[in-house]
């Protein structure tokens, strides 16, 4: 499974040679409810081959299908899925991704990806990670208020200690170097010393490489909040050797191999709840100042002129409203449509992309939590 948090911006928004296939479709979690999975799989991969034959008749596509009919096939990952997939596929790449929620059952060809509804997946802002951690091994999840999954580590993880520093027990020189001439009281007492400082080492190393191997991989290209999951005696050395600077000051107290993951996620939203409410807090208050300064808007004809000059540092969305229409990229002008119509894109994931990709940030809001009552909140840079 590919990295989604990874691959958005440098796979899926690029221009790729078409034709370019976008499968989205609800998926379940548990038996007898996935069973059907296949079978709406398999009902919108004909609808891409039916696009294909009227799109792109003088070309051949069996390659592009190829691996989405395999998918198909694919017994293993229909009985492993979360609660929704997103499947990219031109004649050169193949992408399939898991999501902790569920998406709009859809089939587009084209001649560029549709990937609005990742971002609102990947700008809300209830996501968080999940750091399990003990001597011998580590894990990762991420999370949000409804969903604890594990993310899969890749190839140069050191997911285990003995993966890391080898087995470091039984070497011969080390047990002739702890036991030494000394007499029998000491000697025992003194190798206990240096074997136990052996293992705070290799501890040490190894919560290391977790450390800077999340940050790098995980946690910087995020941005998610860091939560620790370990016993109360690891904290203090993770903390010592850690300087990723998205660990939460608080943590769960607990070996996360001693829990089910209902309720690590149970006692991870504990925790983070508090701190999203703050940041949510946070951001209407700076959008209120904003505002105030002329320097912050929630009225969509300036937010599209906005976006389309590269002048929005931060935008709030409303996590419930679509507005379809069209937003040319160019002036900002917004063109307003039916709903019903369904070759007509949602103007605020249009207004989300065009801020995303002139570096501006995106946070996906409860309609509760919105500092406005038109769906949108608009800081701006000048």
């Amino acid at each position: 499974m590919n990295e989604l948090e990874r691959d958005y911006e440098p796979v899926l928004l690029a221009e790729h040679e078409g034709p370019c296939i976008s499968i989205y479709q609800p998926t379940h979690r548990t038996f007898p409810d996935r069973k059907q999975d296949p079978i709406r799989f398999g009902g919108l991969l004909r609808e891409v081959e039916a696009s294909l034959a009227r799109q792109h008749a003088d070309r051949e596509t069996e390659a592009i299908l190829r691996p989405l009919r395999e998918l198909a096939e694919d017994d293993q990952f229909w009985n492993h899925t979360l609660d929704g997939i997103a499947v990219f596929a031109t004649p050169d790449l193949f992408r399939v991704y898991d999501l902790q929620r569920a998406v709009t059952e859809k089939a587009i060809v084209a001649d560029s990806f549709h990937t609005k509804p990742l971002m609102r997946i990947l700008q809300s802002a209830d996501r968080y990670h999940v750091l399990g951690l003990n001597r011998h091994e580590a894990s990762l999840f991420e999370g949000n208020r409804y969903a604890l999954d594990p993310v899969p580590f890749g190839d140069g993880f050191p997911g285990t200690n003995e993966a890391l520093v080898g087995t470091r027990e039984g070497e011969p020189e080390r047990t002739k170097r702890a036991h030494g001439p000394a007499g029998p009281g000491r000697t025992t007492r003194h190798g206990m010393n240096v074997r136990q400082a052996s293992r705070d080492n290799d501890t040490r190393q190894f919560f290391r490489s977790v450390s800077d191997e999340v940050l790098k991989t995980y946690s910087r290209p995020s941005g998610l909040p860091l939560l620790l999951a370990a016993l109360p005696e690891h904290h203090h050395m993770f903390r010592e050797v850690s300087d990723n600077p998205f660990l939460m000051d608080k943590a769960i107290n607990v070996d996360p191999a001693s829990v089910s993951t209902e309720e690590l996620c149970a006692r991870a939203w504990e925790i983070v709840l508090p701190e999203y409410l703050e940041r949510l807090e946070r951001l209407s208050e700076q959008f209120g100042n904003a505002r105030a300064d002329g320097r912050g808007s929630a009225d969509l004809t300036e937010i599209g002129k906005a976006a389309a000059a590269g002048r929005i540092a931060t935008l709030l969305i409303d996590a419930d409203r679509v507005v379809p229409g069209h937003l040319d990229p160019d002036t900002g002008s917004i063109t307003y449509a039916r709903l019903e119509d369904p070759g007509v894109d949602d103007l605020f994931d249009d207004l989300g992309e065009h801020t995303l990709k002139a570096g501006g940030d995106v946070v996906v809001v409860p309609p509760e939590r919105m500092p406005s009552d038109t769906g949108l909140a608009a800081i701006f840079r000048f």
